[in-house]
């Protein structure tokens, strides 16, 4: 107890060091709500997260779980994450868990980590924060890269443009829910209570489903331009209608969003297409004028969803698989998600670099090199995620050489489902033979006794097909080649299905009504 009641007001004398003189609060008015209005059902708290607030409770600190958490709970919704709010510092956070990490320079938080392996779950824990305005912050010139060493030790900075740079002053949770985004993202819940703690009428406005900025808009995109992104994602992903002195600045101000790191803007739009509502995101984006200039990748892929060439059903099959696995709490690995947007865009680049004399494989690397240069760009995590595209579209033209030795490579493949699945997406789509995605499927599930016969076939179609027994450019089925039919295999579930995050109806995750 008093090593708690030391670093609590070593706390507060820090809390007072760092905070700039003046620092205006607008107004908002502290309302507790209780379960018989809220409504919000205990069953669907993370129980993880209930111990995170009653582990700081019991220690002497203010804590509730908060945001977008508690906004989908009165909306009667099991929350995906559950962060918490306290007014106990990242020092004192950490204190009080064995597995916490403190992390992060713009804003430091603390993420307390429950389970180990892929089971683990982080609860995210934030110091409630001052509201400083921008007048009243230390500007700095450059951005985060070029200004590090100005950066240094400051708690709060902004740029030239009023973007904060640095938010780490401690503060009121009155001022905290002043300076977070939303109205319907400023509450806090105490599950210990059952209370809502509402100050500025989010519960009214998640009820009306309208998005309303706290405060004055304009300036608030200019503090943080990335919540130009985010109120089109929470508009696509609830349903919500944009308030309209919210969306008024939206069109005017994205330029802002040119000096937001590449690497946040990246992850950004990620979420973005992985809400489960990736096709209502796109509409969303368009609906607001965001369609062009401010993600390169969906500028290629909006570009192929309204080509009308063919290259649209891909496009909306991918992300409206994409939803479905999200909507059935499946995995979305990232990266089979942007080799599906970018595909037509490598094929396209490839295309042409074979038109000028090079051969098919240099000219499918030397494409897929240039996609990521003009689509990606040089952001963190880029090593690991171009590998995995690499890969799958690199699959793409060997599914084609049916031979022993070329199938036993690809079966081989750690990520042989994920190219597999793209295949499969490919041959729905109508972009290569229905067999030939249906060859490799019985091959994958076949014993060595099957897959010798599925051999011997696919020699015999490719015998035919050269002896001119199928039109050029055709592709032959196996009565064609005078072989007998084969009998489709459902695929069996095993425990990896679907683990690389594929976004493709297989029948390992299709239901009875698929």
């Amino acid at each position: 107890m008093i090593k708690n009641l030391i670093q609590k007001l070593l706390g507060k004398s820090e809390r007072e060091q760092q905070r700039p003189a003046a620092a205006a609060v607008p107004a908002g008015q502290r309302t507790e709500v209780g379960r018989a209005e809220h409504q919000i059902d205990p069953s669907l708290i993370d129980a993880r997260a209930v111990k995170v607030v009653t582990t700081l409770q019991d220690a002497g600190y203010e804590a509730y779980i908060v945001g977008g958490a508690v906004r989908d709970l009165l909306l009667g919704h099991r929350p995906k994450d559950f962060d918490v709010a306290t007014n106990a510092t990242p020092e004192q956070v950490k204190s009080q868990f064995k597995r916490a990490f403190i992390i992060g320079r713009r804003f430091r938080i603390v993420h307390v980590v429950h389970g180990r392996g892929r089971e683990h779950e982080v609860i995210e824990v934030s110091t409630f924060r001052a509201l400083v305005e921008a007048n009243a912050s230390e500007a700095v010139e450059g951005n985060e890269k070029t200004s590090r060493a100005e950066l240094q030790g400051r708690s709060h900075a902004v740029d030239a443009s009023g973007r904060v740079l640095r938010d780490n002053v401690w503060g009121s949770q009155t001022e905290d829910a002043a300076r977070r985004d939303f109205t319907v993202n400023a509450l806090y819940y105490d599950p210990r209570r059952e209370v809502v703690v509402d100050y500025h009428d989010g519960i009214a406005d998640a009820r009306r489903r309208v998005l309303r900025m706290i405060g004055d808009p304009e300036t608030r995109y200019r503090e943080d331009p990335v919540r130009i992104v985010r109120v089109v994602r929470f508009a696509a992903k609830l349903g919500f209608e944009i308030e309209p002195a919210t969306r008024t600045p939206i069109l005017r101000m994205a330029d802002l969003l040119a000096n937001v790191p590449a690497s946040r803007l990246f992850d950004e739009m990620i979420k973005l297409l992985q809400t489960g509502h990736a096709l209502a995101s796109l509409e969303e984006l368009r609906k607001q004028g965001l369609h062009r200039g401010v993600f390169p990748i969906l500028d290629a892929v909006l570009d192929d969803a309204h080509r009308h060439d063919g290259h649209e059903k891909f496009i909306h099959m991918a992300l409206s698989d994409t939803d479905r696995r999200v909507g059935e709490g499946k995995p979305v690995a990232p990266s089979f998600m942007l080799a599906c947007m970018l595909w037509h865009e490598v094929v396209k680049r490839a295309d042409a670099l074979r038109h000028r004399g090079e051969g098919p494989l240099p000219a499918l690397q030397q494409a897929i090199d240039a996609v990521f240069d003009a689509r990606i760009g040089d952001i963190s995590g880029r090593g690991k995620l171009a590998a995995d595209m690499r890969e799958i579209w690199l699959m793409q033209p060997r599914f084609e050489r049916r031979t022993p030795s070329t199938a036993a490579g690809l079966i081989a493949q750690p990520r042989f489902r994920a190219g597999f699945d793209f295949l499969r997406l490919r041959a729905d789509a109508g972009e290569v033979d229905d067999a030939l995605a249906g060859w490799w499927e019985d091959y994958s599930l076949a014993d060595d006794a099957e897959r010798g016969e599925l051999l011997d076939q696919a020699r015999q179609e490719d015998q035919a097909r050269r002896s001119g027994a199928v039109a050029a450019g055709g592709s032959a089925s196996p009565a064609a080649a005078g072989a007998p039919a084969r009998k489709r295999r459902r695929r069996r579930k095993s425990n990896g299905a679907g683990a690389s995050g594929e976004g493709v109806s297989t029948a390992s995750d299709a239901g009875p009504d698929a």
